[in-house]
């Protein structure tokens, strides 16, 4: 039976093994030797790709815990700190994954995460074959050598063999000329100077890259997947689904929603611009609202869609301080169903906030307009709550998060006075 070879690449199946084998405290040399390769390999996967979450103790000292003056602790000038060091996390097998003390340890732990880091592995390999892979001065040094030649009639080929020291391929070269690569370093060489150019077809210019590209990193385990991974692991996670609603892309106003699963309450906060700056503004205002131990507690992940305006994660995800509060998870692209409860809510919203409406003109200018749009929606009754309002039911299960909603203005409506309708808030503007 063949042997596997060292040198291959990890599959998924390896980093299952590799995960499986973390749990159960084995260390490197043995999870090499199950997965067959050597110890070195397996160090390196686990600290490439293992995820860093942040314990509750602001810093890594072992006397922490039974420390009497922590001020100076905080500060991070006392003398006599002594490095927390654990075994299993830093030495091997390096990862925390199935520690008997994970919940009760309030250091900074290392988790591995199998699929998260296969599909790290997977973008760093698409990456190394994107752009051009050399620098801009080797790049010139290729550049200077090859125009003389071709300038005096030789083709690419010819130059190529006139300088066996370039190690690109004549085809390369070819695409290199006709994407301008040198021309955009002030070599003047262009696909006009071959003596074939009228003969070849014209390719679509490529846009020129000199790295690998990122956009997408920050959806690396936090796709749709893996927040349902994350909720099987952890099935009694409370979620909120999180967008923004809004008319006139350019003039706003821009509302973010918020909707508690749990208690089929719907927040929102009024914004006057949509960036990312601005919706991590809107997540930091929620924490107010609720305090950090409250926040912590109900709002746990956040599952939202793929607008530009959430791709702030680390603000999103993490306090000022560094500590997670939350976690955030993102739809697959054109599946606004997978927070269907959400977009739902929407559609109340709209009763009041109608769409190719102008919502200034009609009276949602604040945050206290959009607090009496929220009032209103939360204090109908729905069938589907057995009769009660999501008010009724957040103020019986969750009288301290009710609350807190409570002291932000907003307030239980009367059955009798409940208004549905884009007249609401110019009635408000009447009645005050």
């Amino acid at each position: 039976m063949a042997t596997r070879k060292e040198s291959s690449h990890l599959t998924l199946a390896d980093r299952n093994v590799i995960e499986a084998s973390i749990r159960k405290g084995a260390t490197q040399t043995a999870i090499a030797k199950c997965v067959g390769k050597n110890k070195a390999c397996i160090g390196k996967e686990i600290a490439k790709h293992r995820e860093k979450r942040p314990g509750r103790y602001p810093i890594e000292c072992a006397r922490f815990p039974k420390c009497v003056d922590r001020t100076a602790c905080l500060g991070r000038n006392c003398p006599n700190i002594v490095l927390f060091v654990c075994r299993r996390r830093d030495h091997s097998p390096g990862a925390c994954n199935g520690c008997e003390k994970y919940r009760s340890c309030h250091y900074f732990k290392y988790y591995y995460d199998a699929n998260k880091a296969d599909n790290e592995y997977r973008e760093d390999l698409v990456g190394t074959r994107e752009g051009i892979n050399m620098t801009v001065s080797e790049l010139a040094d290729i550049g200077n050598k090859i125009k003389p030649l071709i300038d005096n009639g030789l083709s690419p080929y010819a130059a190529l063999k006139a300088c066996p020291d370039i190690a690109i391929s004549t085809k390369t070269l070819y695409n290199y000329i006709e994407d301008g690569v040198f021309k955009d370093i002030g070599i003047n060489i262009s696909n006009i100077d071959l003596r074939r150019k009228v003969s070849r077809k014209p390719r679509k210019p490529k846009e020129i890259t000199y790295k690998k590209r990122n956009e997408r990193a920050f959806l690396i385990g936090r796709e749709y997947k893996d927040y349902e991974a994350y909720l099987e692991e952890h099935p009694d996670a409370h979620v909120v689904q999180m967008d923004t609603v809004y008319n006139d892309v350019t003039n706003g106003p821009f509302i973010q929603t918020f909707k508690f699963i749990d208690d089929c309450f719907l927040f929102a906060i009024f914004h006057r611009s949509k960036d990312s700056e601005e919706m991590a503004n809107g997540v930091d205002m929620l924490e107010q609202i609720l305090g950090e131990e409250l926040f912590e507690q109900e709002v746990q992940v956040i599952l939202t869609d793929r607008g530009s305006e959430f791709y702030d994660v680390q603000t999103i995800e993490n306090r000022k301080n560094g500590y997670r509060r939350t976690r955030l998870f993102f739809c697959d692209p054109m599946r606004s169903n997978q927070k269907g409860s959400l977009e739902n809510n929407h559609e109340e919203l709209r009763y009041i906030l109608p769409k190719e409406k102008d919502l200034y003109a009609l009276g949602l200018n604040s945050q206290d307009d959009m607090n009496l749009v929220i009032s209103h929606v939360n204090s109908f009754r729905k069938s589907k709550l057995k009769g009660k309002s999501p008010i009724e039911l957040m103020r019986f299960f969750k009288p301290d998060l009710w609350s807190a909603f409570m002291h932000t203005g907003i307030s239980e409506i009367d059955q009798n006075q409940i208004v549905l309708k884009p007249s609401l808030l110019k009635l408000s503007v009447k009645d005050s």
